[in-house]
């Protein structure tokens, strides 16, 4: 079918899972560690397309969490500058397949774009299954 580039998060379930589908649905599927991208500014920006800043941020970062950052309140260049110095902040999976990039894992813009072959889609393929009241995972150590 489609070779996709996923970048997500080392050892994040959520991200596992929607590989899963991704590759049962008959996909190649290139996962890269996004935290240790050298990502520029134009580079991310291009996988946000016409979303709304708010919805570039991963709402499950500690620091959004937290309320330290609020991803209402910025503009696109605050927000890519905020990332770049914490890609934890990036709302993952971002994914790149015949020259398209996207932001997150909706099933239905995914079933559209790349196809899902009529799989049944679990709910809840964008939320971290931590719960509510797990601390935050812990950020994987950055080889440098």
């Amino acid at each position: 079918m489609t070779a996709i580039v996923f970048y997500e998060k080392p050892g994040c379930a959520t991200n596992a899972r929607q590989k899963d589908l991704l590759r049962r649905a008959g996909h190649t599927v290139e996962a890269r560690d996004l935290l240790a991208v050298p990502w520029t500014a134009e580079d991310l920006r291009r996988f946000f397309g016409t979303l709304p800043v708010a919805q570039w941020f991963n709402r499950n970062a500690p620091r959004v969490k937290s309320g330290e950052i609020a991803p209402d309140a910025l503009d696109a260049d605050s927000a890519l500058a905020l990332m770049l110095a914490d890609p934890l902040l990036i709302r993952r999976p971002l994914l790149q397949a015949g020259g398209q990039r996207c932001t997150g894992f909706d099933p239905v813009a995914i079933d559209r774009w790349l196809g899902l072959g009529g799989m049944r889609v679990p709910e809840g393929l964008e939320v971290c299954h931590a719960g509510a009241d797990a601390p935050p995972c812990p950020a994987p150590e950055r080889q440098r």
